[in-house]
């Protein structure tokens, strides 16, 4: 089945506004010029970042032919490989940096059809962070297995529930945040590095009162290369938003006991809050 739209159908951002992907990658040689490509041919005024962590097979080499060749694409390597959501942050640093307006994710691997980048564009109009959700009305996921699907609706149930946040694809990575949204999140406080970043900063959107909108997306399993997710990353991602669920619990009961104070051999010790970087200042 085929999960893109035929034909390209761009649509500016925005007068005059600045588009960047930030494309992480690791050992993406077979995918990384297809992608790239792709997303040309459907939004040609969108520029490429790409993130690259040494990749040991080349692929930070074919970064740097494609910016040679295209003023689009534009290359950041790092030392080496350091969690996605580290790459990520130094993407949107130099983004940041850069002037872009509008700052985009995306994997490299064709998950994320180019395609439809079209319609996050649409709903940032109205919004100051657009995800595009494989589990709202209308968006769909190819060629996982059924424990896969089962993994995936499963922690972002336990998300919403633990959390409270009112996003039904909160690990998704294919998202458009307006330059404000970064700005106000601050991302010189985000401590988490590895895939719960996307959760993470979901939650920080959230939290800080941005606009956050959800649109229906296909995504594909890739076809090339090697998945980076395994089943010891999902568990410590859950790990890790249970850790945040439970001290955002303690902070509610924290602030209620402040509203409505008793004797304090029944409060327990006295605490001066928490620096967890899912939740952030209250």
């Amino acid at each position: 089945m085929s999960a893109t739209p035929a034909g390209p159908c761009p649509v500016p951002a925005g007068p005059r506004e600045r588009v960047v992907m930030v494309v992480p990658t690791y050992d993406e040689a077979p995918n990384l010029a297809w992608i790239v490509g792709r997303l040309h041919a459907a939004q040609p005024d969108v520029e490429v970042l790409v993130v690259d962590d040494a990749s040991p097979d080349g692929t930070g080499r074919i970064a740097d032919r494609l910016a040679a060749d295209d003023g689009r694409v534009h290359v950041l390597h790092r030392a080496g490989k350091a969690g996605l959501g580290a790459a990520y942050l130094a993407g949107f640093r130099w983004a940041l940096t850069e002037g872009y307006d509008v700052i985009g994710e995306m994997d490299a691997d064709g998950s994320h059809a180019p395609e439809q980048l079209e319609r996050l564009r649409v709903a940032l109009g109205g919004a100051d962070l657009v995800i595009g959700s494989r589990y709202v009305p209308g968006g769909a996921v190819h060629n996982w297995p059924l424990h896969r699907q089962a993994l995936s609706r499963g922690g972002n149930a336990y998300v919403r529930l633990l959390l409270a946040l009112p996003v039904r694809d909160a690990t998704a990575g294919y998202r458009l945040f307006r330059r404000a949204a970064l700005e106000r999140i601050d991302l010189a406080d985000v401590r988490s590095v590895g895939y719960v970043f996307q959760t993470d900063l979901a939650a920080r959107a959230v939290r800080s009162g941005l606009r956050v909108r959800e649109v229906p997306i296909d995504f594909v399993e890739r076809v090339r290369g090697e998945s980076k997710m395994n089943g010891s990353v999902a568990v410590e991602s859950l790990r890790m938003i249970t850790r945040w669920g439970l001290m955002e619990r303690l902070a509610q009961v924290r602030r209620a006991v402040g509203r409505h104070p008793v004797a304090p051999e029944l409060v327990g010790a006295p605490t001066t809050g928490h620096d967890d970087p899912a939740v952030g200042s209250r």
